[in-house]
């Protein structure tokens, strides 16, 4: 049964890994991408019912691709992975719109909530 469409954006292998294994035995359909810009080309080609982008990467940062997705795609939540994290950070990507902010190395059940969380809302 698939519970939903996840399109998983980080520059991380072991994170793309992670989050594929976490998320695919519990039913939903998961698709990465190392690059913002190609997780945009991906949006525009396919539905996604939800996001999951870290905040440093080397073409275009996580907050870019926040405020994209808001533009273009405003009822795909947008949950931010990061190794970098902080109350400030966490505030700020709140405030622009992402649903939740989750900080690096995460439990598997942390991203499982979220994402569960996340689309319960949505629909």
């Amino acid at each position: 049964m698939n519970k939903g469409k996840v399109l998983v954006i980080d520059d991380e292998d072991i994170v793309l890994k992670s989050c594929y294994r976490v998320l695919t035995p519990e039913g939903y359909e998961v698709r990465t991408t190392k690059r913002g810009m190609d997780g945009l080309k991906m949006l525009k080609n396919e539905p996604f019912d939800i996001v999951l982008v870290d905040i440093k990467m080397p073409d275009m940062d996580g907050i870019e691709v926040l405020r994209r997705i808001q533009e273009e795609w405003p009822t795909i939540p947008v949950i931010i992975v990061t190794g970098f994290g902080t109350i400030n950070g966490a505030t700020f990507a709140i405030k622009l719109g992402a649903y939740d902010y989750i900080v690096k190395p995460f439990v598997p059940d942390r991203i499982l909530t979220a994402v569960k969380n996340a689309l319960s809302l949505k629909k």
